[in-house]
């Protein structure tokens, strides 16, 4: 079966007649002749077999084959733009990708609101994101697999930017047993069962948090653990700005340590190669280093 070989040209004249109401009025917007405008259509529905106009008073109407046709031709349409867009772009020297590694810590609204600036102003670099667990962004980092990270340690070889402080607390459901009691131990603790999440590093991977309970239960996802601690299965260390709205709420208790209640880890921006990033990747930082500013100038950890 030989198909036609209609052109994008041919295309964007029809979409002009159709936004602009007109032969005449699109031969304006696109600085051509009308003949010329008529010429393109009359080739394009040539080439399909398929009338694409019917004329209603002095106004140009799609016919229902030819509406259908443009709805397909927009599509192809607006890829062509992008390529258009992103070539230029290439050529004025931004990436095509950018690669962050990025530590599950870093709070969740301070990242979405930095990929937010990105977006406004790189919509033609692609952003792949690495959501890693402790030493999981030292391998991205060390395996050079990433442009930038945000990092919970900075591995040796590297510079680091501090961007924020996390706190984590000991808690409980209001249904554990250790719920009750005005003082809980070290001893007390060990009695029972700790959730602790998963290093998602290989390298050197880092069992941080656990304190040596009887039984430790390991979970891959931040989200999963707060669940456990929330249905009384367990106690844990939690970050502090992921569980706001159950202290708040009373779905979950601080535990009234004797000492160690509270922890703090501090998270880093690391550029591997800090003089080779590109306008896009430097964006990036940028917007990573307002947001984090930004969350620490309104109550970051401290807030309730």
């Amino acid at each position: 079966m030989n198909l036609p070989k209609t052109t994008l040209e041919q295309w964007q004249v029809v979409a002009a007649i159709v936004e602009e109401g007109g032969f005449a009025q699109a031969a304006a917007r696109l600085h051509r002749s009308q003949s010329a405008v008529s010429y393109a259509v009359a080739r394009l529905q040539e080439q399909l077999g398929v009338a694409l106009f019917r004329q209603e008073g002095r106004r140009m109407l799609l016919t229902e084959a030819g509406a259908a046709l443009l709805r397909d031709a927009h599509a192809v349409l607006a890829g062509a733009h992008r390529l258009e867009r992103r070539a230029a772009a290439l050529a004025g020297g931004w990436e095509a990708e950018v690669r962050l590694a990025a530590d599950s810590l870093f709070p969740l609204e301070a990242l979405l609101a930095a990929f937010s600036g990105f977006a406004d102003h790189c919509r033609d670099t692609r952003l792949q994101v690495r959501e890693e667990v402790m030493s999981g962004v030292d391998d991205a980092l060390l395996g050079a697999e990433v442009d930038l990270a945000i990092a919970g340690r900075v591995p040796q070889g590297f510079l680091g930017e501090w961007l924020l402080d996390a706190e984590f607390i000991a808690c409980v459901a209001p249904t554990h047993p250790l719920a009750g009691r005005d003082e809980v131990s070290e001893a007390d603790l060990r009695q029972h069962v700790q959730v602790v999440l998963r290093d998602s590093g290989s390298r050197q991977p880092r069992d941080e948090g656990w304190l040596g309970a009887a039984q430790r239960w390991t979970v891959s996802q931040p989200e999963t653990g707060i669940a456990m601690v929330e249905r009384g299965l367990a106690f844990a260390w939690l970050a502090r700005h992921r569980i706001r709205g159950q202290l708040a709420a009373g779905g979950l208790r601080v535990l009234p340590l004797v000492h160690g209640g509270m922890r703090k880890a501090s998270l880093y921006l690391v550029l591997p190669d800090a003089a080779g990033l590109g306008p896009a990747g430097r964006h990036l930082a940028d917007c990573l280093r307002r947001e984090a500013a930004a969350w620490r100038a309104d109550g970051g950890a401290a807030a309730q």
